[in-house]
């Protein structure tokens, strides 16, 4: 079992990782996406979770019921009119605030509170599985998730700075 200072500092490489994919990218290459795959701007707003929500109700569920049913949209952009709007930098702000704010929960975390279970359907046929412990949803959503972005942003940044790039 991770530890919470384990997590936290997971937390905070993977938004370096992050932050470095990003740096140079203007608001015109940002705001752009090749075909079939999404723009910088919608990667970073997924990363943020639901607008006015962000990724810290999901992982509190865990403790304020026993073993919570949580329904994700799991391929939701989470791309609004406002922050299609933002600059690409206020977005790349909102990511990392967003996950400062879950290494600060995770910092509080017991193991008893890391070993809570939640219901999550949407996750049924992952390594996951459908009844993840908190510990395995804050990796899951801090770690592989965050690197699967970093890398796919990578890409779609690479695919748009290629002759010929959408």
């Amino acid at each position: 079992m991770a530890t919470p200072e384990q997590l936290v500092q997971g937390i905070r490489e993977n938004m370096k990782q992050l932050a470095q994919a990003c740096e140079g990218l203007d608001e015109a290459t940002a705001s752009r996406a090749p075909v079939g795959r999404w723009s910088p701007k919608q990667i970073l707003s997924h990363l943020s979770g639901p607008e006015g929500m962000g990724m810290l109700p999901l992982l509190r569920a865990f403790l304020e019921a026993d073993t919570p049913r949580i329904d994700l949209e799991t391929e939701n952009p989470f791309f609004t009119d406002k922050r299609e709007s933002m600059p690409f930098t206020e977005l790349l702000e909102g990511v990392r605030r967003e996950y400062e704010a879950v290494a600060a929960f995770t910092s509080t975390l017991t193991p008893d509170q890391l070993a809570r279970t939640a219901h999550i359907p949407a996750f049924k046929d992952t390594p996951l599985g459908e009844r993840p412990s908190l510990e395995q949803m804050i990796f899951g959503l801090t770690d592989f998730h965050v690197r699967f972005h970093t890398d796919h942003l990578r890409e779609v940044v690479a695919a748009l700075r290629a002759p010929g790039g959408a």
